[in-house]
């Protein structure tokens, strides 16, 4: 039986998201789960449930032509359900790219990820980048 700690949920995610594994990625959400997108850009906003959250990140590959990565850049964090992660998230496209840090902060409960907020070291860079909503 695999270990449903808020710690080894997050690890779950972030090692299967850095392998490329996209099904183990959207396993780990709540059907319900909310994505809080910060910005004020085309993907700015709340995303519902695992097909919301996919069509999310499916976009943004599309937007980046393939080139969107995001890496664990020290330990996570963990308060109750709550796990912050530092990452550095990257991306390229024609004429455009981002490089910046960031804080992904999930909620998650009963072993499922129910809720992301994530934080941008600069938000009009990114907003940029995306495209402005």
């Amino acid at each position: 039986m695999t270990e449903q700690t808020p710690a080894a949920v997050a690890a779950t995610y972030f090692d299967a998201l850095g392998r490329g594994d996209i099904p183990t990625v959207m396993a780990q959400f709540s059907d319900a789960v909310v994505w809080h997108q910060p910005g004020a850009n085309r993907f700015s906003g709340d995303h519902h449930g695992v097909a919301g959250v996919g069509a999310l990140l499916g976009g943004m590959m599309e937007a980046s032509e393939g080139s969107f990565q995001l890496a664990v850049t020290g330990p996570s964090m963990v308060n109750g359900e709550l796990v912050a992660v530092p990452v550095r998230f990257t991306g390229r496209r024609a004429g455009a790219s981002m490089d910046m840090s960031g804080i992904d902060l999930l909620t998650v409960r009963d072993g499922r990820i129910v809720e992301v907020h994530l934080f941008s070291e600069d938000s009009d860079a990114e907003d940029a980048f995306w495209g402005r909503g």
